[in-house]
């Protein structure tokens, strides 16, 4: 699910540790990679793509169940829609407005 906040005045660690995420990657300080852990284990998580363009941030959110089957794939088992998906995006954007 892709969702747009505008008029973010924080820098994106401050906006990452507000909603419950972690950084994991970043690449050019303009697209970060974060992940929020639904349970101890490593999976499933939330994870977000984040794109920072100045006071708006473009949010690529979706659900990951399971680590990647193969060593060297990035393909998962992940939700990119539904309710649950849903109710996060309106919990980020809560915490976010």
């Amino acid at each position: 699910m892709d969702f747009i906040i505008k008029n973010i005045k924080e820098n994106i660690t401050s906006v990452a540790r507000k909603i419950g995420y972690v950084i994991i990657d970043a690449r050019n300080n303009v697209e970060y990679n974060l992940v929020r852990k639904l349970t101890g284990q490593n999976y499933p998580r939330f994870h977000i793509y984040v794109k920072q363009r100045g006071e708006h941030f473009d949010f690529s959110l979706h659900l990951d169940q399971k680590q990647p089957s193969y060593a060297g794939v990035h393909a998962h088992s992940g939700e990119y829609e539904g309710p649950v998906i849903e109710t996060e995006a309106d919990r980020i954007k809560e915490i976010l407005t």
